[in-house]
């Protein structure tokens, strides 16, 4: 038997914060920073409009999250916390991306015991469904959502998730970091 139930997003999470960046850039023809990106949401990152933002999307999404890049430590922290826990992805990708997902993440070859593709950044529900012990995350919104619902919440530091925090969430740097966190939280689990 599995120890804790850990729920972890993807973009931004396993992935690199800033993926999006060069594709987006090019096709905008913009010359955005990852200084400046201070905001979660991509079309108020480049100055347009929403409908734009989609339509590029649209396009481009195959190609965005084939090729995006992991985070540092992602693979062997996962890999070391599947052997004791169990590994949930919750990810607000749209479901048409269901078999996309699964693909990049056995490519990548990460360790998961499911895969929920919501197609909302609502995942509350879901979270609850999964009786999650530790959500790991990088859109501010979603991890103050998750915490006053009752859910700790590893918050991945990134440039536009720099806002204050409250005492069910905690702001991480690395995946070692994680590894250390969640080692904690199940020996605290296993005193009570």
């Amino acid at each position: 038997m599995k120890n804790l139930n850990i729920c972890i997003d993807i973009d931004g999470t396993i992935t690199d914060a800033y993926y999006w960046l060069n594709i987006t850039n090019k096709y905008f023809n913009k010359n955005i920073t990852e200084k400046q990106i201070n905001k979660y949401y991509i079309h108020e990152v480049m100055g347009i409009k929403q409908s734009e933002y989609e339509e590029f999307y649209d396009k481009n999404k195959i190609q965005i999250h084939s090729e995006q890049k992991l985070r540092e430590d992602v693979q062997i922290v996962i890999k070391r916390l599947s052997l004791m826990h169990n590994i949930f992805f919750v990810t607000a990708r749209e479901k048409s991306l269901t078999m996309l997902t699964h693909s990049y993440l056995r490519k990548n070859r990460i360790p998961y015991d499911d895969l929920f593709v919501l197609g909302s950044h609502y995942k509350v529900d879901k979270a609850k469904e999964l009786e999650c012990n530790v959500f790991i995350e990088d859109n501010y919104d979603n991890a103050v959502q998750l915490s006053k619902a009752g859910f700790k919440v590893l918050l991945l530091d990134a440039n536009y998730n720099r806002l204050p925090l409250n005492e069910n969430i905690v702001r991480v740097f690395s995946w070692k970091e994680i590894y250390s966190i969640i080692n904690k939280l199940l020996l605290q689990s296993k005193a009570m």
